[in-house]
């Protein structure tokens, strides 16, 4: 290879009239540039010092780093209230007051807080470990002497030369010197910056195009001064000063971080701004921390027993203090005269403050340090089932669903609002040409995905509510039979044209998923409108900017299209035998298997004119002449442009073909109308004259002057007819979105594709369907902006703002349902504080909400406006880097990992392969996250209260002396093994019911947002379970214990005996009410619920068999003291049923009286109804739905209204007739 590559022959830039519109002379008045950066081009080395040395091309996503993980890691930890209490306790157990030795209450803190650290370190290592797969990635960079090598992005710096080739990504933000094609042109792909899916054209200077390979470079040399980094991803002010000329610098000749080089061999371009310079990483956030609710919620719990804490220490200190007065004196043998400050009858109040600080401590075991490590054990379990997941695990891609970070396992059960990406999160960026209308007649049989999934939900339905339709009290005459017959007749025809098609598939074409024998092999030349037909097939093989390949395998050729359905009407071009081939400077040509000669011929069309599709014109044409000289004006474009431009004599298929349109419309298909006209040779010549005069002028209405001469010859057309394409939602999204917004979630799509594409994507996944209200809200007039200023615009969008909400509020009708769309030059305005609430409140009140052309800042605003705005959990889920800010600001981030772009995976806080994962990841996992945590929380602070508190009675008992009843061992092994084990499983295997059901019954979900089980009653309740089996446990034993003989030799109970005895209720009773928690039981939870009473006795006898210098009084006690009392075994039964009998009654109460959704389906479930009687099962889940206005099944559900409406007028009809 030489220095350099062979460059194309072809100048692109001739097809283009509008994508590159500024002429490259050089400026006499640079533009004014606000910035400081200088940019040597070709000398990196002088960017090495300051004030030229700008940031590197490392990127990092991570928390921490070595120097900041110390202090970051341990604010984390003790922004936890309760660790703040136990790092006082452990400073105070250094000093005498405290009953208990330093290693009891350091230990405990250290391993905690250790623990904790470990996992957030282990968490950041692997997002640290996915940046470096970024930062590793190779690119050619210029050396020296014109010899590239390559180099890893990171060691990239500002004012290197790079060479990036076909396929990759940008590595940092490039100004574009000169490419592979002659004129210095190359396509770009920036759906990961902005969710765009056509391809971007993007030109450089025409004074840097000759630098056309490597040797070119060695004597380069150039300066940039533009504008500071800033997030704005669509301008750029700055000026290249090159051979001593100046010329000024926009966005079309810069290639940003992240996007893609496409359907170009290679581009030289140099760094302008690098690393977190640039302006994709200026869009992103710093890694926030995240907390859940539910451990946001903890805090003031701790806050409620801390006070309680507080409360009880108090009354001990008082009562020490009273005590120490006048009890003290009479004490002797205490020797009051000779005492430390804590017994001094003289100072009772400094003995009563000491005292305090010992009760403190020792009452601690109300706030519960093992919590959180139990907390933490139970999340890292948690999401090792969510990453081992089969039913999450991509098979396509090898990707299972990953959770990033396990803090935030509960959130996912009450999530409020998804807001979602669009291209590659719900669609998969691949256009499939399903039908066509040609002529007025429809063609294509099979059916959309959106027509598959209603049709399925519809016969689903209508089999429910048969016996509704049944109840209708009509004549049973024959028009009746007419209407069910009609109704039944069009499921049963959906059903099996949709099977059949699903069971009797050819190989997959990508692409082209259209199936009708009378267009394809050739049918077609038998129709009688075949010379429409040949029309139709001319426009899509001609009307277009692709580059056609050949692929040597196959023999066929593939396209490099701008965008996916240019590439998809390609390919049904060639599949109905009009296959576009080569593109010379001037011509295309076009190989027809299939003409009215009878033999197959390739034909060239001269390209006399291109003028191009832009989001404002909404069309495309081409002016071409064919072999036989004539002049032909190929369109195709929106229907509503199109229409508008037709002749009179060309309307002749409008009526079919808009009802068309309108059906392919409601199935979710993107359409474009085709049209044409045959021009006069002197009316096309008077034309380009014209044509060539806009487009060599030069000044700001040139853009203006080219749109007004197009217009002048797009008139006059001839419609051809339409197409449908679906835009390939990625698999199952329909079904998902339907049974998220079953499960009363909320959904909102932010992309950054433009408005129609947008709302096409919406009726695809049936965000949108027929009989939606949309409320659009733009500016009206964008030259209001100009002439009126800022304040005219604010003041007409809240003014649409203001009118719309108005109109929600008086829609008296139930089934209203309405749909809020709003671009991104509104959403500006909108998302300003004196507006902003009344966008919220109008998004709010709608069912489904899409915001088009968004920028990834504007994505990350309205995140944090619904976030803050609802007070309600969100979720944000994207794939490319676009989203990381959205992923970053929400409550939780869910990454798409089946992608090219690992950006969002390394944000966020949960990645998986598919869309259709989030609802598994869900309504399965969310759901039953959130009830183990929020269950096993409630129950550990009732075990803690519960045990906690026969302290203090004790010590009330005792005359507040600062005793424990208990052995100082089996206060340690209460947390740590004898009642950890049974609330780790409740947090890692309990199910209130099992994933098919959760699937089934969507509706379970809204137990989570609803916060049904961490809400104050609950947490109140299991508090006031746990006061009142410590009564029980304390009182009852004293009162069996106290008076009487316990042993056979008429000993009574030391206080040995009488704390063990009592420990032992506890662990019966609070190991026995977690059993009775727990709807599902396998051989682990019996053998760690059950296990775990066993190990008390173990404990107890293997303690006891010590000897006494370490067990103490508790020597032998379970074999001589405890084994042979009967009162023991029996006060031990009694005080556990006692315990556990009012939270038994409460739960069959509950069940009997007052039963929640998942009570009923347990009942179902263990009775086997729902294999019995399957119609009360089907009967059951179609009433535990949650009511919707978006999903399929929505739609269905409109239809069968409309239906039902459409009967009971049919009815009142035949009544009337009747009489």
């Amino acid at each position: 290879m030489t220095r350099g590559r062979i460059r194309a022959r072809l100048r692109q830039s001739n097809l283009y009239t509008f994508s590159c519109l500024r002429p490259n002379a050089p400026s006499d008045e640079p533009l004014p540039v606000h910035g400081s950066r200088t940019v040597y081009c070709n000398q990196p080395q002088l960017h090495r010092k300051k004030p030229l040395k700008y940031c590197s091309n490392f990127i990092s996503t991570t928390k921490y780093n070595p120097i900041t993980f110390l202090p970051k890691a341990l604010f984390e930890q003790f922004r936890r209230v309760a660790n703040v209490y136990f790092l006082l306790a452990a400073i105070i157990s250094i000093t005498a007051v405290s009953p208990f030795s330093p290693v009891s209450m350091i230990a405990p803190l250290a391993f905690v807080v250790g623990l904790s650290m470990a996992k957030e370190a282990l968490e950041d290592w692997r997002r640290f470990l996915q940046d470096m797969k970024v930062n590793l990635r190779k690119v050619s960079v210029h050396k020296g002497d014109g010899v590239f090598g390559y180099r890893p992005w990171h060691k990239i710096r500002v004012g290197d030369v790079l060479k990036v080739e076909k396929d990759q990504f940008f590595p940092a933000d490039l100004l574009l010197l000169s490419s592979s094609y002659e004129d210095g042109i190359c396509y770009v792909e920036t759906m990961n910056l902005d969710g765009e899916t056509n391809l971007k054209v993007k030109r450089c200077l025409e004074v840097t195009s000759t630098l056309e390979d490597d040797g070119a470079f060695k004597d380069f040399r150039g300066t940039i001064q533009c504008e500071d980094p800033n997030p704005n991803l669509y301008s750029f002010v700055g000026n290249l000063e090159y051979d001593r000329q100046v010329y000024s610098l926009d966005p079309s000749q810069i290639l940003l971080r992240d996007s893609k080089l496409r359907n170009t061999t290679y581009v030289y371009g140099v760094v302008i701004f690098s690393g977190h310079d640039s302006k994709v990483m200026q869009n992103a956030t710093k890694s926030p921390s995240k907390r859940s609710r539910i451990e946001r919620k903890m805090d003031y719990i701790i806050y409620l027993l801390f006070s309680l804490l507080v409360l009880i220490s108090f009354v001990s200190s008082v009562g020490f203090a009273i005590k120490t007065k006048y009890k003290m004196p009479d004490a002797w043998y205490l020797r009051p005269d000779d005492t430390e400050d804590m017994y001094n009858p003289e100072k009772p109040a400094l003995s009563g403050l000491i005292h305090l600080i010992t009760a403190l401590i020792l009452y601690g075991y109300l706030i519960p340090i093992s919590l959180y490590v139990s907390i933490e054990v139970v999340k890292v379990l948690q999401a090792t089932f969510i990453n081992q997941d089969i039913h999450m695990y991509d098979e396509e891609t090898g990707n299972p669903a990953q959770a990033r970070t396990s803090n935030l396992n509960e959130e996912l059960g009450q999530v409020h609002t998804i807001l979602s990406d669009k291209t590659g999160t719900l669609t998969c960026n691949q256009m499939d040409f399903l039908k066509c209308s040609i002529a007025g007649t429809a063609y294509g049989m099979r059916s959309s995905e959106v027509e598959l999934a209603a049709a399925k939900q519809m016969a689903f339905d209508l089999g429910e509510q048969e016996s509704e339709f049944a109840n209708f009290p009509m004549h049973k005459n024959s028009t009746q039979g007419s209407w069910e017959d009609r109704i039944a007749s069009e499921i049963e025809l959906e059903t099996v044209v949709t099977s059949g098609y699903e069971k009797d598939q050819k190989p997959a074409i990508k692409g082209f998923s259209f199936e009708d024998s009378r267009l394809m092999n050739g049918n077609w030349l038998r129709d009688n409108n075949a010379d429409v037909l040949f029309m139709f097939f001319r426009i899509l093989a001609v009307c277009h900017t692709a580059i056609p390949e050949l692929n040597e395998e196959t023999g066929s050729f593939t396209y490099e299209a701008e965008s996916p359905d240019e590439g998809a009407f390609l390919v049904a071009a060639r599949e109905f035998g009009f296959e576009f081939c080569k593109r010379t400077q001037s011509s295309v040509f076009v190989r027809e298997k299939y003409n009215f000669s009878g033999k197959p011929v390739e034909r060239e069309y001269k390209i006399l004119n291109l003028l191009d599709f832009s989001s404002k014109r909404k069309r495309m044409s081409v002016i071409v002449q064919d072999e036989d000289g004539q002049i032909l004006l190929l369109c195709k474009g929106a229907d509503s442009i199109i229409f508008e431009r037709l002749s009179k004599s060309g309307r002749m298929y409008e009526e079919p073909t808009t009802k068309h349109l309108n059906e392919y419309g409601e199935a979710g298909l993107r359409t474009l109308a085709l049209a044409y006209r045959k021009l006069g040779e002197s009316e096309y010549t008077a034309w380009n004259t014209e044509f060539q005069k806009a487009k060599t002028s030069i000044g700001a209405d040139r853009e203006a002057l080219l749109e007004q001469v197009s217009d002048m010859i797009e008139k006059e057309l001839i419609l051809v007819g339409a197409t449908a394409v679906e835009d390939k939602l990625q698999k199952g999204v329909p079904q998902c979105i339907d049974k998220l917004a079953q499960a009363g979630l909320k959904i909102w799509v932010l992309t950054g594709d433009k408005m129609e594409t947008a709302i096409n994507i919406g009726y695809a996944c049936s965000l949108l369907r027929p009989g939606m209200k949309q409320i659009c809200i733009t500016i009206t007039n964008t030259g209001t902006l100009a002439q009126d200023g800022k304040e005219a615009v604010k003041e007409n969008i809240l003014n649409q703002l203001t009118n719309a909400l108005q109109m929600v509020k008086l829609e008296k009708d139930p089934h209203a349902a309405f749909a809020l769309i709003i671009d991104g030059k509104t959403l500006t305005y909108a998302l300003e504080d004196d507006m902003k609430n009344q966008f919220l409140a109008l998004a709010v009140d709608c069912a489904s909400v899409i915001c088009c052309r968004v920028s990834p800042k504007q994505k990350a605003m309205v995140t944090r406006l619904v976030k803050e705005g609802t007070g309600k959990t969100t979720l944000a889920i994207g794939d490319g880097a676009n989203d990381v800010g959205m992923i970053q600001e929400a409550d939780i981030g869910v990454g798409i990992s089946g992608v090219e772009g690992m950006q969002a995976v390394m944000a966020s806080d949960f990645s998986i392969a598919q869309f259709r994962f989030l609802e598994r990841l869900l309504v399965v996992h969310g759901h039953w996250c959130y009830k183990r945590i929020a269950q096993m929380i409630c129950y550990f602070f009732y075990k803690n209260i519960a045990f906690g508190l026969t302290l203090f009675y004790f010590e009330a008992f005792t005359g507040f002396s600062g005793q424990s009843i208990y052995d100082d061992w089996y206060m340690l092994s209460f947390n740590v093994i004898l009642t950890s084990l049974p609330v780790i499983s409740l947090g890692v295997f309990e199910q209130d019911v099992s994933s098919e059901v959760c699937l089934q019954f969507p509706a379970l979900y809204q137990q989570g947002p609803r916060n049904l089980f961490f809400d104050w009653y609950r947490i109140l309740g299991w508090m006031g379970n746990g006061v009142y089996s410590s009564l029980i446990i304390f009182f009852l034993n004293i009162i069996i214990f106290y008076d009487q003989a316990f042993r056979s030799g008429g000993q009574t109970a030391d206080m040995t005996v009488m704390g063990t005895a009592m420990f032992t209720c506890i662990i019966w009773a609070v190991n026995c009410q977690i059993a009775l928690t727990m709807s599902h039981f396998t051989w682990i939870q019996h053998l760690l619920v059950w296990g775990s009473i066993a190990m008390w006795y173990l404990f107890l006898l293997l303690y006891g068999m010590m000897s006494p210098i370490y067990s103490g009084n508790a020597f032998q006690i379970l074999i001589e003291a405890l084994g042979p009392a009967p009162i023991f075994w029996s006060s031990t039964l009694l005080v556990t049923t006692a315990c556990n009998l009012p939270y038994l009654a409460h739960i069959s109460y509950q069940r009997c009286f007052n039963p929640m959704d998942h009570h009923i389906i347990q009942e179902i479930k263990y009775y086997k109804k729902d294999v019995e009687d399957q119609h009360m099962w089907t009967r059951e889940r179609s009433k535990a739905r949650q009511e919707t206005k978006i999903g399929f099944t929505a739609r269905v559900d409109a239809t069968i209204r409309q239906l039902k409406g459409k009967l009971h007028k049919k009815q009142n009809s035949n009544v009337q007739t009747t009489v």
